[in-house]
């Protein structure tokens, strides 16, 4: 357990076909320095002995939090980063989607941007030359609109807020992760908005960086109901009045008390 240096939360729900059982147990194998702490979040197939086969031998350094009910991803990676850092010692922890369109190769790999700068670092799937980012073209071009408002009401030039591959400090995800999120789907927006509260907008921005994705495929099947499609929209506005109101009323001064223990 010392050794671990990195702890990823893998947020499940009914995942039971797309978990690759090898290739996390021969990650676990090959990356003595990674733990992986697993979400069951209320699954109705055969998720819980998938987990188990995967953890079968490696208790060790696999964590699996099981939540009887399904409280959506945003509750999930909440609790499994709470829970994560409760089981390990490490330096730094994030999120990871289960069905790997992101490997857990190129996840681990973004521990190597943290510094005493840059404590919080995301993947982005950008299309480059050298670079396999595999997603339909409607994915594409709704992501891009989304994209462009997300980053006009963070006022951040971030590419890509929504890519499933999100890496922190531990200290930071200890203050980040405290309280429960507006949307169950867009709360990556939400731990955009909380780093400005903690830190301010202007220091914000030399404590993060967004690095190019290598590789990103998407799979077939999606967690994310065709209706969601209107309710999007309506997330997006409660978030931005709710932290705009924050903002507004001062709020930006008590959370950024928080600093002195999210860099201690």
């Amino acid at each position: 357990m010392d050794k671990v240096k990195i702890c990823i939360i893998i947020p499940c729900y009914n995942e039971a076909a797309n978990l690759d059982v090898w290739t996390y147990r021969k990650f676990i194998d090959d990356h003595v320095d990674v733990a992986l702490c697993f979400v069951n979040d209320g699954s109705k197939d055969s998720t819980a002995k998938m987990l188990d086969l995967i953890a079968s031998g490696n208790e060790s350094r696999v964590a699996i939090l099981t939540l009887p009910e399904n409280k959506g991803k945003a509750e999930a990676v909440r609790r499994g980063i709470n829970y994560g850092n409760s089981q390990f010692t490490h330096q730094f922890i994030g999120y990871l989607d289960a069905d790997l369109s992101t490997t857990l190769v190129e996840c681990k790999k973004m521990a190597s941007y943290m510094s005493d700068e840059i404590n919080f670092v995301f993947g982005s799937r950008i299309r480059k030359i050298g670079s396999e980012i595999d997603r339909s073209l409607f994915r594409f071009l709704v992501g891009r609109m989304l994209a462009s408002i997300i980053s006009t009401m963070l006022k951040l030039k971030v590419y890509d807020t929504q890519c499933g591959c999100k890496l922190f400090t531990r200290n930071l995800s200890l203050t980040l992760f405290q309280h429960p999120f507006i949307s169950k789907w867009l709360f990556d927006v939400e731990v955009f908005y909380n780093i400005i509260l903690i830190y301010g907008h202007k220091k914000a921005l030399h404590r993060m960086i967004e690095i190019p994705l290598v590789r990103w495929v998407q799979k077939p099947a999606s967690k994310v109901s065709t209706s969601y499609g209107v309710g999007v929209w309506i997330d997006l506005y409660r978030i931005g009045i709710h932290y705009r109101r924050l903002f507004n009323t001062g709020v930006v001064r008590t959370v950024t008390q928080l600093n002195k223990y999210v860099e201690s």
